[in-house]
């Protein structure tokens, strides 16, 4: 048998792969005590209809958004990078996660979208 321990936690949408219109995964983040929204993980890949409400609460991001002028690695350590398009940091989200994190307090696995 093998057991799979697993959690709820709530997430910030930072960033997304896709297009603004069909988000392909959300790039989530939490705020740290210094006020700036760190990376923590990303979802699996978002179904059509999921992709579509989400959407529908997106906006494009401003210049000062936390993230702005950083590179987010497609793989824990990897060097290829994510194409991601930053949006606006409003949209709180409810992920289910491995407990699993590293040493800098981000998620191994791919965060599972919950509605």
């Amino acid at each position: 048998m093998k057991y799979k321990p697993r959690e709820t936690t709530e997430a910030i949408a930072g960033a997304i792969t896709g297009l603004l219109t069909a988000p392909g995964t959300l790039l989530l983040g939490r705020y740290h005590s210094g006020g700036q929204l760190q990376y923590v993980g990303r979802t699996t890949t978002l179904a059509r209809a999921t992709s579509q409400s989400v959407a529908a609460l997106l906006s494009a991001a401003g210049e000062d958004h936390s993230w702005t002028g950083c590179f987010l690695s497609v793989g824990w350590g990897g060097r290829e990078t994510l194409d991601v398009s930053l949006v606006e940091p409003r949209l709180v989200v409810e992920v289910g996660v491995d407990v699993a994190m590293d040493c800098a307090g981000r998620r191994n696995m791919g965060a599972s979208w919950t509605m």
